[in-house]
């Protein structure tokens, strides 16, 4: 049954950032949609549903929103925060590859990148770039189908990787600049398609623009440098939080820092 209270559908709940973000929302009055493997349906509340999804298969998304306008509704923001990590043979590295959160990686030789299996860079390419454009796909179609007040934004879990390189992670850098490439495409084509939010007050009829939104987000320290071990869930949360209820198109790079918000860095 479509639920008339806003919903977010978030891919990848991990127990940091898709988690925080998951309560964040539902402390605004949001149904929750949370996607990942390891999530029992079975389990699914009233306020949040849960569903059982392979990232790894891009078809499996488009599921995914067809069981979430099912059971809520359609979503108004949408946050792509998936992840996998395998085929670690050094525990620092496995770490690192955790902290950067959101993204699927496979360990590659330092000195030999291109000897990274075929089935592993395509595996990871599809949960970090693949399935998160379908998502971006499926979220601008429902954005299209929502009333004038929706607010409607799509925000990608992202890392340094776009601006830099770790040379053990080459996918995950990949996977990395192509999203954000996608993702600036769309903030850019899609920052003047206006939605008319019109309210009547009693001296005048007032007409705002409600436009769709699409965010790739990174979490800093104060210098601009990755926030690697210090990746904070509810840091996420609230500038997510912050993105959603904007009215316009913000900078699609969202570089934050925890207790500050959105700072500009140079690349590196």
């Amino acid at each position: 049954m479509s639920s008339t209270s806003p919903v977010i559908l978030i891919l990848g709940s991990g127990p940091n950032v898709g988690q925080n973000v998951a309560q964040a929302f539902a402390a605004k009055g949001y149904k929750v949609a949370l996607a990942s493997r390891k999530l029992k349906e079975e389990e699914s509340t009233a306020e949040q549903v849960n569903i059982s999804s392979d990232l790894s298969d891009p078809k499996s998304v488009i599921e995914v929103f067809s069981k979430v306008k099912a059971s809520l509704g359609l979503p108004s923001v949408v946050v792509y925060n998936g992840k996998s990590v395998s085929r670690y043979s050094k525990p620092l590295l496995r770490n690192l590859a955790n902290i950067l959160k959101a993204g699927a990686a496979t360990q590659n030789e330092e000195k030999n990148p291109l000897s990274l299996p075929l089935g592993d860079f395509t595996r990871d390419l599809n949960i970090n770039t693949v399935s998160a454009f379908v998502a971006a796909q499926q979220a601008a179609l429902s954005f299209e189908q929502l009333p004038d007040s929706a607010s409607k934004a799509f925000i990608y879990t992202g890392n340094i990787l776009n601006t830099t390189t770790l040379p053990p992670l080459m996918d995950l850098g990949v996977g990395k600049s192509a999203t954000a490439h996608f993702i600036q495409s769309a903030a850019k084509a899609y920052a003047d398609r206006g939605f008319k939010y019109v309210f009547v007050t009693p001296i005048a009829l007032t007409m705002k623009l409600i436009k769709d939104r699409f965010y790739y987000a990174d979490e800093r320290k104060a210098d601009g440098s990755a926030a690697y071990f210090d990746i904070d869930g509810e840091a996420h949360a609230t500038h997510y939080v912050q993105l959603a209820e904007g009215k316009s198109q913000g900078p699609w790079q969202q570089t934050f820092v925890k207790g500050l918000g959105y700072k500009h860095f140079a690349a590196t």
